[in-house]
Parts: C-alpha cells; sequence; structure tokens
C-alpha cells in the first residue's frame, strides 16, 4: 500500500491530495490577503495611515458589500481547506496502554 495515505472515516487518501490542498490553501491564502487589503477601512485605520482617503473607494461606493460578502465566503473555503489538509496529513497510531510505553508511575510489578 505505498500509494495511500492514512485512512479517514475508511476511505484511504491518494497520495497526490495532500500536495494538491495545500497548492489550494496558498492560493486562497493569498486571495484571502488581497481581498483584506483591497477592502476600504471603516474608522480609516491604516489606510490613513499610508496616505489612503478614508472616505474614497476606488470600486464605487457598493463595493464595500461585494468585498465582505466574497471574503466572508473565501474565509470560510480557508477554514475547510486547512480542517481537510488536517485530516489526510495526520498521522494516526493506535492507543497504547501507559505500561506498555513505561508511564511516569512504575507498576505493582515494578515496584517488588
Amino acid at each position: 500500500m505505498p500509494n495511500l495515505l492514512t485512512p479517514i472515516l475508511a476511505v484511504t487518501v491518494p497520495t497526490w491530495v495532500p500536495p494538491v490542498l495545500t497548492v489550494a490553501l496558498l492560493i486562497v491564502s493569498l486571495f484571502l490577503i488581497c481581498l483584506v487589503l483591497i477592502q476600504r477601512g471603516k474608522g480609516g485605520g491604516l489606510a490613513g495611515a499610508f496616505g489612503g482617503a478614508g472616505g474614497q473607494s476606488a470600486f464605487g461606493s457598493r463595493a464595500g458589500d461585494a468585498f465582505t460578502k466574497v471574503t466572508i465566503y473565501t474565509a470560510l473555503v480557508w477554514i475547510l481547506l486547512i480542517m481537510f489538509l488536517i485530516k489526510t496529513t495526520q498521522e494516526r497510531e493506535p492507543l497504547k496502554d501507559s505500561r506498555d510505553r513505561g508511564g511516569p508511575f512504575p507498576t505493582q510489578d515494578e515496584e517488588e
């Protein structure tokens, strides 16, 4: 089974899925950063610090509503991609009994 990763809900994940998810996450991250930087600041904020006018928008007065919705949906996709990426790359080991691992407290057999 060299081309399969850990099973998720009894489904095996091909080895090409985590790199594709990583590239998709990178693209969505850059898009989200650009969306946040394009948006008009509500109270001046950093827009005023860098010489931008607080009340003017390069994309019109209704652009804030559209950018807000697109930003929310992009953030949701970003969160879902992270969750899928964690699940597909997570190593799973069976739980071991503390006696098998040599836990911090000696057992009764070891004390005698």
